[in-house]
């Protein structure tokens, strides 16, 4: 058995030219939008409260300044694979073209763990801020309709215990499901079980929208601006992790979540009408166009209100709150933008699973099924539905905290990987034709491996007990189940006649 067997990068190209179960209608503004729906949403409206009130105070910006660095790093390699190889497996298939089919097993398996609980935090998200805004309205729902049964909290004393890590610091809130968040999951999967177009066209109006609300909150914010709050910039260290430099790290490591979406782009790469040139516009433009977006926002936010105050499922309604009553009527604006931009971000997190399925079903690594494509709408339309259901289960057990850590963790895995192989095939396959190359890859792709490994190292060790518990799930059923069915499998010797 060879684990390390790869797929030709040339092959991989004429499969794209091959296949065309997929419809081939997205554009640079559509990919831009998608990248710009996956990143402005939960990082933005949730996790920037969190990550300054537990980990970097002000200095939350430096989180987002050091996050984004690292991205871009991995978003230049993302690039260089996604031109060269447009199909729908994103880092799976990158990692099959350079570091073998055992490591792409592992990222593959990684990125169902990315997208699964991406869209599982943001459903979180949307469920906080449409009870809010539903209680503007007058219309309350039942506590125990809008949040998870269980809640969890990180064991001090547990010193890397996997088993403790894992099973212990579990408390029932009483609650029985989020149900609204369950909700927007099954609203999402079924439109995109109807089609890419349509999912695209749904998500390009709502970035509009939150983008608008953003521009606004960061328009009217600037003027309440009370310097004080920043002071001091970067709060001194109460512990390995909670503010000082560590802090500011983990903030980044935290918030890195965020950063998921020029991710989701490439997974839309066998739907774009021109990859090889919208790819890289789609994923680099997105991803300069947020961080800049992320950074103003959390100045003002920081700002504002001290950070003291913004651990809140909803930091930009409790900074505008604290702006008084003659702005209430901001209140309202900004909540349907976080509605409209969870949403998207929802919607754009569940497209990509299912496509990841899809192509690694296609290579043998999953059963056929998962490749299934529907003949009406040409979506592959049983892993979106197993995806969605699968998301909306998460959705409504599981609380924000712990769902956002995993995604950052897995996210910061797979954009390692990917730039390990992009600075692998520079040397192994070095004539292999590139719309987009990576500018001084023996500087950004080392760098990119370096960043993400140091954001990962300042992630608590109870989310390394369950990524490493995910991988060993993995690890079964790739040597039960994948292994033996890869298309890539050596044919077995015929018998030698007696």
């Amino acid at each position: 058995m060879n684990l390390f067997r790869r797929r030709s990068v040339a092959d991989l190209q004429a499969e794209v030219l091959r296949d065309k179960s997929l419809k081939r209608v997205l554009g640079p503004v559509n990919l831009t939008a998608l990248g710009i729906g996956a990143i402005i949403g939960a990082g933005i409206f949730t996790l920037t409260g969190h990550a300054a009130a537990q980990c970097a105070g002000p200095a939350i910006v430096i989180s987002f300044v050091l996050a984004g660095t690292a991205c871009a790093f991995a978003g230049l390699c993302y690039a260089e694979f996604a031109a060269m190889i447009p199909i729908s497996g994103s880092a799976y298939t990158y990692g099959y073209a350079t570091l073998g089919e055992f490591v792409a097993w592992i990222i593959g398996w990684d990125l169902i763990l990315e997208y699964l609980f991406a869209a599982s935090t943001v459903a979180v998200s949307w469920s906080g801020y449409v009870v809010s805004f539903l209680k503007e309205l007058g219309i309350v729902i039942p506590p125990a309709f809008t949040s998870a049964p269980y809640d969890h909290h990180v064991l001090a004393d547990a010193n890397w215990n996997m088993w403790r890590l894992f099973t212990e610091g579990w408390v029932s809130t009483g609650a029985v499901l989020n149900v609204p968040a369950m909700l927007i999951v099954g609203f999402i999967t079924f439109l995109l079980v109807l089609g890419i177009k349509e999912s695209a066209n749904f998500n390009n109006v709502i970035v509009a929208v939150k983008l608008t609300v953003l521009l606004i909150f960061i328009a009217v914010g600037i003027a309440y601006i009370n310097r004080n709050n920043w002071h001091p910039f970067i709060p001194p260290s109460l512990g390995p992790h909670e503010f000082g430099w560590g802090g500011v790290v983990r903030g980044a490591g935290v918030i890195f979540f965020a950063y998921i979406g020029f991710d989701a782009v490439s997974t839309a790469a066998q739907e774009a009408k021109n990859p090889q040139r919208d790819m890289p516009i789609g994923m680099l433009v997105s991803l300069s166009i947020c961080t800049v977006l992320y950074i103003v926002v959390s100045l003002v936010l920081t700002g504002v209100v001290n950070y003291t105050q913004l651990n809140d499922p909803a930091p930009i309604a409790v900074a505008i709150n604290a702006l008084g009553p003659k702005l209430a009527w901001l209140r309202v604006v900004v909540k349907i933008g976080a509605i409209a931009g969870l949403s998207s971000v929802i919607l754009v997190m569940l497209l990509g699973q299912p496509r990841i399925f899809y192509t690694m079903s296609k290579d043998g690594l999953l059963p056929p099924v998962f490749s299934t494509v529907h003949p009406k709408f040409r979506t592959p339309w049983i892993a979106q539905i197993l995806t969605g259901a699968i998301a909306m289960l998460i959705a409504g057990l599981f609380p924000i905290g712990l769902l956002g850590e995993l995604v950052s963790i897995g996210t910061l895995l797979a954009f390692a990987i990917v730039c390990t192989g992009v600075f692998v095939l520079r040397f192994t396959d070095p004539e292999i034709p590139r719309p987009f190359r990576t500018p001084l890859v023996v500087v950004i792709a080392p760098l990119g491996v370096l960043s993400c490994g140091y954001l990962m190292y300042s992630l608590p060790p109870d989310t390394w007990a369950r990524l490493i518990v995910w991988m060993a799930i993995g690890l079964v059923i790739y040597f039960t189940y994948s292994c033996r069915h890869s298309k890539l499998q050596k044919p077995a010797t015929p018998a030698t006649p007696d």
